[in-house]
């Protein structure tokens, strides 16, 4: 099996992904937008990962190749291809189903509170009632047609969702792993000003090692459910 991934800027890859790909047996392969825009055979891929970065979806003006990636997007869950977004990933989802991608009422940047909304739906992932997890970002989206709810936070009402068998965007990390979130504060520090959802540098790498692992052993399970999901669909 093939997974490939859009990554849009250095400081922002895999993280706790990477692991999980390579111990199921998954082949990795990538685009990194900021050196090459080049696309692979949609044929080839078992499973598409769409990561964050800073730029909104709307910035298609400053980066051209928005608009490739968002029809590549929307022909990976047409051909029932299973696909994760996360942060940006999760915009370009929303946005690529026609859905609207716009500033959120505050900015969310540390660790926060998530909390699951409880489906009927066996083929629905579900969310522990409450969890904290990795936050950095500024804009929110609208559900795309269709699509389920999984999760919210005081901040944000749309923190999760899922369309399909094989689809979830997550406006959260859950791929972060310590060297990660130093990256984000080294790259994006200009962004930590006071504001009620806006963490210090020193609380956001503070948090302690079972954290990290709390939210890189959902980032597994979420995994596990698509590839489940996959394989009973027989895709």
């Amino acid at each position: 099996m093939r997974a490939h991934y859009f990554q849009h800027v250095p400081f922002e890859g895999l993280g706790s992904i990477e692991s999980w790909l390579k111990k199921s047996g998954f082949k990795i392969t990538s685009t990194r937008f900021y050196e090459s825009a080049k696309l692979p055979d949609l044929k080839t891929i078992d499973l598409l990962v769409v990561m964050g970065g800073p730029m909104s979806v709307n910035d298609e003006d400053r980066f051209p190749w928005l608009v490739a990636e968002k029809q590549f997007i929307w022909d990976a869950i047409a051909k029932s291809k299973p696909v994760l977004g996360i942060c940006l990933g999760a915009q370009l989802i929303a946005s690529a189903l026609g859905a609207g991608v716009y500033p959120n009422k505050v900015k969310e940047i540390g660790w926060f509170p998530i909390h699951g909304i409880e489906s009927n739906g066996q083929s629905v992932f579900a969310f522990p009632e409450s969890i904290s997890v990795f936050h950095w970002h500024g804009e929110t989206f609208d559900l795309p047609s269709g699509a389920t709810l999984l999760a919210k936070s005081d901040a944000c009402e749309h923190q999760a969702f899922q369309v399909g068998k094989s689809v979830i965007g997550l406006q959260f990390h859950l791929e972060t792993m310590p060297a990660a979130a130093q990256a984000l504060v080294t790259n994006c520090r200009d962004e930590l000003v006071p504001a009620p959802f806006i963490q210090t540098e020193e609380e956001i790498l503070s948090t302690t090692p079972d954290q990290y692992t709390a939210i890189n052993d959902l980032m597994a399970d979420i995994l596990s459910f698509l590839l489940t999901q996959k394989m009973t669909a027989g895709l």
